[in-house]
């Protein structure tokens, strides 16, 4: 069986994983170059990094079909690090945030997707989508009008070559594209920006190289908050593109060993020359656009990036920015979430709400930890709001008017204690009050303690109180937590009075 699975991940689509493993080497490229710019170091340490992390994580990763490498995410939280330390404290913390990222794996952090609500995941989508519109902007303003009419061409071949008799299914048309405007741009003699522009690619394989910086406990507390907040980052955009893959692909994924994958990958990066990195949504989406499902895909990404910005800069360099720009427009396209707009109207207003404030936060911050921070706050907030107001708690008058029975049904916490306490009138002059919760559940202390100030309250007015039914879980609570029982603490809760 282990067997079986291994064989399907690795040699399940071969010819479309290599094609599409091709699609995704070249469309990387211009941007490892971009965000090693962003960082402010050289290109080589976006490109190194790039091959470093997806060829180990094609092995070791919790996702088959997704692409990891140097991201603009990760690349923003480096830039005053590498200004103010130098490239060798960068290298020192891409270890360090892979050692933390294997740690965050074994303690099995990457259970905490289920946390996030399901408009918190279109909210992120639709907001990476925008981000990787913008993105191109820079290349579509205050250019020729050629730039306008290759861009044009090439979303053109993307979205009409599919439907080509026989050839459109074999070959990806991301892939058509690069090359039918290489050779226009190369025959035409056009003067457009090409990846060539982007800065000089590396002529040498990496090289193993231990950072070389003073192993003291300063140097720690340099290194460490960045590391963290590359560790924060790195697995809160990876566990989101795999969950966004596993609903293109319908297939599942294993996030605890995506976090340890992704830590042994960047330690690899940091060993050998680059910077830290984590999956891509934009890739990701490439490749499986392209056919791509397998870790082959993601091996082949990898090794064709580095034979191609290291044997063949000549041509590569050529390639026009225009045709990249038509690709991941198309990527942009393909990932927004288009459904989730037509459905702001049958939505309740709530996951609307959390939906377009994690696309506002992540688009305005450029930041997606936030955007996602605040997109699982609110849904946990609306979520409490909704579930409190599950609470009844009817009365009813015994055979003697002097005894009352209180029947709770629904959910008692934080968020409905005082729902619950308004309830119960305790100036009744009561004998006996039963209060049957075999219907209720309390989830917290602020539940517990409500429940004290009930039974206290009625105590105080002379009634004889009877608490039926609690459930295991909340008998447990209860009896560990609640002071009804305790004359002194009853005392300090009520003021002493």
């Amino acid at each position: 069986m282990i067997f079986s699975s291994t064989k399907q991940d690795w040699f399940g689509n071969t010819r479309r994983d290599l094609i599409a493993g091709l699609v995704v080497a070249l469309a990387l490229i211009p941007e490892a170059i971009a965000f090693s710019i962003i960082a402010g170091v050289d290109p080589k340490v976006g490109l190194y990094a790039s091959f470093c992390i997806a060829v180990v994580i094609a092995f070791v990763g919790g996702r088959p079909g997704m692409i990891s490498a140097a991201t603009g995410a990760m690349a923003l939280l480096m830039v005053s690090l590498v200004k103010t330390h130098g490239l060798d404290y960068l290298l020192a913390t891409t270890v360090l945030t892979g050692l933390l990222q294997i740690l965050a794996g074994y303690l099995k952090l990457g259970n905490l997707m289920s946390f996030v609500s399901q408009s918190v995941v279109t909210g992120f989508v639709n907001a990476l989508a925008i981000l990787i519109f913008l993105a191109q902007l820079p290349e579509l303003t205050h250019v020729p009008n050629a730039v306008y009419i290759m861009t044009a061409a090439g979303l053109g071949i993307i979205y009409l070559f599919p439907y080509v008799p026989k050839l459109g299914k074999l070959i990806p048309s991301p892939l058509i594209c690069i090359l039918v405007l290489t050779l226009i741009s190369q025959s035409l003699g056009l003067e457009i920006r090409t990846v060539g522009d982007m800065g000089t690619l590396p002529d040498t394989l990496p090289f193993f190289r231990l950072p070389q910086f003073p192993l003291n406990l300063e140097s720690l507390m340099i290194v460490f908050p960045y590391a963290a907040a590359l560790t924060i980052v790195g697995l809160l955009e990876s566990l989101m593109t795999a969950t966004i893959v596993d609903d293109l692909t319908d297939t599942s994924s294993d996030k605890n060993r995506e976090c340890k994958g992704q830590g042994i990958a960047n330690i690899m990066a940091g060993l050998f020359g680059g910077m830290a990195g984590c999956a891509m949504i934009g890739q990701s989406i490439i490749n499986i656009k392209s056919g791509g499902r397998g870790r082959l895909s993601t091996l082949s990404a990898g090794i064709f990036l580095l034979i191609m910005v290291v044997f063949l800069s000549q041509y590569l360099s050529m390639i026009p920015m225009a045709a990249l720009v038509a690709i991941m427009i198309m990527v942009s396209i393909g990932t927004f979430s288009w459904g989730s707009v037509k459905s702001l109207r049958k939505h309740p207003l709530s996951t609307n709400i959390v939906m377009v404030s994690t696309v506002v936060v992540v688009v305005f911050t450029h930041n997606l930890a936030y955007g996602v921070f605040v997109g699982v706050l609110l849904a946990a907030l609306f979520f409490a709001n909704k579930i409190s107001r599950f609470l009844i708690v009817s009365s009813e008058l015994g055979e003697s008017k002097f005894t009352k029975t209180y029947t709770v049904r629904g959910q008692v916490f934080f968020n409905s204690a005082e729902r619950f306490l308004g309830h119960f009138n305790f100036k009744e002059g009561l004998e006996k009050v039963t209060i049957d919760v075999s219907q209720a559940h309390f989830w917290d202390i602020s539940a517990v303690a409500a429940l004290d100030k009930v039974v206290i309250k009625f105590r105080r007015e002379g009634a004889i109180v009877e608490v039926l039914g609690l459930n295991e879980a909340s008998r447990t609570i209860v009896d560990r937590f609640g002071i009804a029982d305790d004359p002194k603490a009853v005392e300090k809760l009520m003021g002493g009075h």
